[in-house]
Parts: C-alpha cells; sequence; structure tokens
C-alpha cells in the first residue's frame, strides 16, 4: 500500500465523529490530487451466476469480489423489455457499490453487472419459478424467435455509469411435447430467463441465432471487454500472462 494511500485509510478509520463520505469517494478524490502510480484496478461482478463467471474467465477476467444484488427483478406495469434491462442492471450495480463503498479492500473497485430477459414484443419471460411456468414458456417459445436482452452497466471508481443494451435473436425449433417434458425433468431450466440454458441442452433446440452467442448465455462479451476498456481497465493485461500457460 502506498504511503498516501496508507495515510488516508489511517484518517478515515479514525472515530472521533461521523464519517460524512464514503471511503469510495474518498479514495477518488485523493487519487485525484495525487502524483503516485495507480494501483492495479480491482473488479467487482454483482452477481453470483456461474455462467457470467465462467464467461468472464474466457476473456481473462477473475473479478477480485462477487456482489450479488437482491433486488425485485418484477417488470413494472407497462414496462417494456428494454426498459426492465436497463433499470435492473443499473439497480443492481448501485446495490453493490453501495456494499462496498467503504470495504477498505475494494471500496475504489469498477462494478460490473448485468441483466438478461427473454422477449417476444411485449411479452418477457423471466426465470421461471414453478415447473408450470417453465412449461408454458417453452411451449411458447416453441418454432418462433424471441430476443434475449442483456442490460451491461458498469460503474467506474470515480462513480460514472456506462450501460449498454445487447439484443439477439434466437429462433427455436417446434418442440415435441417429449422433448419439452425431458427438458423440464432435467432441471436446467432453473435460474435460466426464458426456462432455457443455450450453453447446455437445450442448444439442441436452437435452428438460428441473429447475434451474441455470448449474450444469450448471459453476458455478452465483445460489449462488456469495450466497456471496460474504454473506461481504462486494463482487460488485455492477463492476456500475456495466458500466452504461457
Amino acid at each position: 500500500m502506498s504511503t498516501g494511500k496508507a495515510r488516508l485509510f489511517s484518517a478515515l478509520s479514525r472515530t472521533d465523529g461521523p464519517r460524512r463520505d464514503t471511503l469510495r469517494r474518498e479514495l477518488v478524490r485523493a487519487a485525484a490530487a495525487s502524483d503516485e502510480p495507480l494501483a492495479r484496478p480491482k473488479l467487482v461482478l454483482a452477481s453470483g451466476s456461474p455462467r457470467r463467471l465462467s464467461l468472464l474467465a474466457q476473456v481473462g477476467l477473475n473479478p477480485d469480489a462477487l456482489r450479488p444484488a437482491s433486488i425485485d427483478e418484477k417488470p413494472r406495469k407497462g414496462e417494456m423489455p428494454r426498459g426492465i434491462v436497463t433499470r435492473l442492471s443499473r439497480k443492481k450495480a448501485e446495490v453493490a457499490r453501495d456494499q462496498i463503498a467503504n470495504d477498505k479492500d475494494i471500496a475504489d473497485a469498477y462494478i460490473l453487472a448485468a441483466d438478461t430477459i427473454v422477449a417476444m414484443g411485449r411479452r418477457v419471460f423471466m426465470k421461471p419459478q414453478y415447473m408450470e411456468e417453465a412449461v408454458a414458456t417453452l411451449q411458447f417459445l416453441s418454432g418462433r424467435t424471441h430476443r434475449v436482452l442483456t442490460g451491461v452497466c458498469l460503474i467506474t471508481p470515480d462513480d460514472r455509469t456506462r450501460i449498454k443494451i445487447v439484443d439477439t435473436r434466437v429462433r427455436f425449433k417446434r418442440l415435441s411435447r417429449s422433448e419439452i417434458e425431458a427438458y423440464i425433468a432435467s432441471r436446467e431450466w432453473r435460474g435460466k430467463a426464458g426456462g432455457y440454458a443455450i450453453q447446455g441442452l437445450a442448444g439442441c433446440f436452437v435452428q438460428k441465432i441473429m447475434g451474441s452467442y455470448t449474450n444469450v448465455v448471459g453476458l455478452p462479451l465483445t460489449e462488456v471487454v469495450g466497456m471496460l476498456s474504454g473506461e481504462g481497465f486494463p482487460i488485455h493485461y492477463n492476456w500475456l500472462n495466458a500466452i504461457d500457460d
């Protein structure tokens, strides 16, 4: 830890009065006023999804911490699909930011959040909670083209917010009753937007994809890498080390 940062932590840890600001904001101000080189940026993922972790690892990113945000994900009355993923991804990122705001190890981290839904027109298919709901969703998607939308929200250490929405179209073949029953029995649909996982058994349901495959899995890598790179995160640093693996 640098001398300047150590002095800052020491000052902020005093209990002679109430803290009027978060450690995160204090660190941003200190960094702006300092001539010392910045430490390695940290990344916090506002999710505990194994799929998203695996996708980030694919491009050499291993978050320094996970801060899954527990929020109400129900769509609001009359809310359109793009509005849903924008609102929920932003909310998840903001909740995670508030969770780490006074954590001395990750207070100044970048925060990445995402929310994925399946939609057809104005109709939205979230994560089915019950078997009957999952069956009805697969029956509706059978033989049709649906959209998978992911809202990605990035909050930088100085609390600038960037949001991008990625929209992919997926065409399902016509599913037989036995296929739906077998898929439901596999339990793979649990916790999946639209009641299916394209990277799993349901991959054989897909006839055509127009757009990002990783978006359908749960995190559009092209856009995530672009957002992080655009905000100064050293996304390619670990690629050099990967050469030796």
